[in-house]
């Protein structure tokens, strides 16, 4: 009997330090996948040299992310050959209805994905990481219209916060440095190394419209795959192979021309490849780490991802930093904690529900 005190002593003790290591590591990539990929993407678009096309930069992403899907859900089923070739032929060919649901998702990430492009283009990483948070208020609106949901008058004050945050960004960007000099010295130099000239108003409206779509995609998917059994990974299967063809499509309509005359992968090197592995592979990272992070948690990561960002962009891309930036900035911030505190969460009730509640499904998918 004397030996039956220990493993329960041992078992509770390790218990919450394995929970913390988690949220640690969530902490982590969600913080570094909302903060690399702007950047990254900012870079590859502004850096001297041959400029690659945007659009095959989504559609490489699509085939990397189609490849690390398909080997998951290899592994989810005990890595047999036939099981899984019998799973796919049940899911996607066998169940012809659910995979046409997807088509919707299919075309609306591949425009989304490419406005994102434009949107790096012309926006610096700071700003476009800020206004890329208006996904919020799309993902609410949509969430009121379409799943009729009700929002918490703190949500509601977040919402108007966030607007008024971005409007105070864009406005300190519009009198700010991108009339001055510097700016005028990177449009020049921007120009001359193949990279397109800077438009602010068509990088703001591209991102309005990825934030746009990026809201209306996730109340779609919630609306018409509730409840469905499907693994994650094998979703993420359907929307591939649906997108490559959209995909296709795009790049031979924007940019047919200059694929035939430059080639398909003109201008990519190293770098753009880590782009297109880091877009592809950045998603499914959050996918799965996002189960161990609360709606506190996320706000963390996407405010350090916002700080890191305007950090990094004032010594690489000699970024302007204002007060009337930084307020904006912060205002941002805090309608991201409001939007995610919930007063009903502290109750003991509350507690015992775990993070599936109706608040946590309006907060867009990162």
């Amino acid at each position: 009997m004397a030996l039956l005190p220990a493993p329960v002593t041992y078992s509770y003790s390790h218990r919450p330090v394995n929970a913390n290591t988690l949220k640690y590591i969530s902490l982590l990539t969600l913080t570094l996948q909302n903060a690399i990929l702007g950047l990254s993407m900012r870079y590859a678009r502004t850096r001297p040299g041959d400029i690659f096309l945007s659009s095959t930069a989504v559609l490489m992403a699509e085939f990397a992310k189609l490849i690390t899907c398909l080997f998951l859900v290899f592994n989810e089923e005990g890595k047999d050959a036939q099981k899984f070739v019998r799973s796919l032929h049940k899911t996607i060919i066998a169940n012809p209805m659910d995979t046409l649901k997807v088509c919707v998702p299919s075309l609306v990430y591949i425009v989304q994905n490419n406005l994102l492009y434009v949107s790096a283009s012309h926006l610096d990483a700071a700003t476009y990481q800020v206004t890329y948070q208006l996904k919020i208020l799309t993902t609410a609106m949509f969430a009121v219209v379409i799943l009729r949901r009700k929002l918490l008058n703190t949500q509601w004050g977040a919402l108007l916060l966030l607007v008024m945050g971005i409007v105070l960004v864009q406005l300190a960007q519009t009198v700010g440095p991108s009339s001055g000099p510097a700016a005028g010295a990177s449009a020049t130099a921007a120009s001359s190394g193949g990279a397109p000239e800077q438009n602010r108003m068509l990088g703001l409206w591209a991102a309005l419209g990825a934030c746009f779509l990026s809201g209306f995609a996730g109340i779609y998917f919630e609306k018409i795959l509730k409840g469905a059994e499907i693994s994650v990974w094998m979703r993420n299967v359907q929307l591939s192979l649906l997108s490559i063809p959209f995909g296709l499509l795009t790049c031979f309509v924007n940019d047919g021309s200059r694929i035939f005359d430059q080639g398909f992968f003109h201008g990519y090197d190293v770098f753009v490849w880590y782009l297109v592995l880091l877009q592809a592979g950045g998603g499914l990272i959050v996918a799965v780490v996002v189960k161990y992070a609360d709606n506190i948690l996320k706000g963390f990561a996407t405010s350090l991802a916002i700080i890191i960002s305007c950090v990094a962009s004032i010594y690489i891309f000699d970024f302007n930093l204002t007060l009337q930036f930084s307020f904006g900035a912060g205002l941002v911030i805090a309608s991201i904690f409001l939007y995610g505190y919930d007063p009903a969460r502290s109750t003991p009730k509350s507690n015992m529900q775990g993070p599936g509640g109706d608040e946590e499904k309006l907060l867009p998918r990162v």
